[in-house]
């Protein structure tokens, strides 16, 4: 049986070069803001190709301090995709926002420029574009409306570690990227963790204070913060892994394209590919409409296959009262057809 995941054969692959980083850190006697953690931070704002990188607790810490960072707060509006996971959208009513969604293109599934400004108002403060599945959203043309509108553009990267438009990576277009590294990620660590990527000095002192309770000294609080901090151990392991981060994601970008090769007769629907946009494949979607009996008959013959997502979120019990009498068909069909076939750098091995 193929699994979406194989963990255990990316960590005997690099697992000497992760038992003696652990026993550095372990040696080290540092375990929080050290080291490690500010190493990472310059590496992965290189790798990324912006100015700052603050590595914070989890992916929904990252969007949730570049909110609060922006000053998004109670009687704002801020633009999320009605195809995406939960989490994109629980961050605008952390911060006491109202989520307005917008539906995707029918063929990429992620955010559609063209329906956004039909939805803007005098409250909208902000634009947060998902990477659905390892493909960028329509950056540029996402950029064009926040700029005529004067909006903040915050990206949740969280699937789309070094996905590209035209050789600009994911994470460097908007005023913030958000990134998770949780452990099914393309890069993920051993446990929970995240960062945040910009080019503004201004926010990437703010979100430090914010992740640190408002401190930048210990005992001397500048304002009301959180305690959200990438550990030096998790740090640590994905300096290892992000040297790793281009040859894994061409692992999966082969085996994407060997899966499509095998199921070219099917009658499915894939995600489609810009020319100009790198897909790192996070995930290998497809949609059909008879999903169920698709899905069995998969893994009678060894694919387990998953369903990213069988809910949109206006749908879920956490929204249903606030959007009644709201209709996303487009992400309502796909979340009827879609489904994600099992896809690792490591899939052919694990056979």
């Amino acid at each position: 049986m193929i699994l979406p995941n194989n963990f255990k054969a990316e960590y005997n692959s690099i697992q000497e070069e992760i038992k003696a980083k652990a026993i550095e850190v372990l040696e080290s006697g540092w375990y929080i803001l050290g080291n490690e953690l500010e190493s990472f931070e310059e590496e992965f704002a290189d790798y990324i190709g912006v100015k700052y990188c603050i590595g914070v607790g989890n992916g929904l810490d990252a969007l949730f301090l570049s909110l609060k960072a922006l000053g998004i707060t109670t009687g704002d509006e801020v633009i999320v995709p009605s195809n995406t996971y939960i989490a994109t959208v629980l961050v605008v009513s952390q911060v006491g926002a109202k989520p307005i969604f917008v539906e995707p293109e029918v063929g990429s599934h992620n955010l559609n420029p063209k329906l956004i400004e039909a939805k803007i108002t005098s409250q909208t403060k902000a634009i947060l574009p998902v990477h659905l599945y390892g493909l960028c959203a329509n950056m540029p043309a996402i950029k064009k409306v926040a700029e005529k509108h004067k909006l903040y553009i915050v990206e949740d990267v969280a699937q789309a570690h070094g996905a590209k438009i035209d050789n600009q990576k994911a994470g460097s277009f908007g005023n913030t990227g958000a990134f998770s590294f949780y452990p099914t990620k393309n890069l993920g660590a051993y446990g929970d963790g995240g960062a945040i990527t910009t080019n503004d000095s201004e926010l990437a002192k703010e979100i430090k204070l914010l992740r640190n309770y408002g401190s930048s000294k210990k005992y001397y609080n500048d304002i009301i913060g959180y305690n959200s901090r990438l550990d030096e151990m998790q740090a640590a392991f994905l300096r290892v892994k992000l040297t790793y981060l281009d040859s894994w994601n061409q692992l999966r970008i082969n085996s994407a394209q060997e899966l499509k090769n095998q199921f070219s007769n099917e009658k499915w629907t894939w995600q489609t590919t810009p020319s100009n946009c790198q897909h790192i494949y996070h995930q290998l979607i497809a949609c059909c409409k008879e999903r169920d009996k698709t899905l069995d008959r998969l893994e009678k013959n060894g694919l387990k296959c998953l369903i990213h997502y069988p809910i949109p979120p206006y749908k879920s019990e956490a929204y249903k009262k606030m959007y009644t009498g709201h209709s996303y068909p487009i992400a309502d069909s796909i979340a009827q057809t879609i489904f994600s076939l099992p896809l690792h750098g490591y899939m052919w091995e694990a056979k």
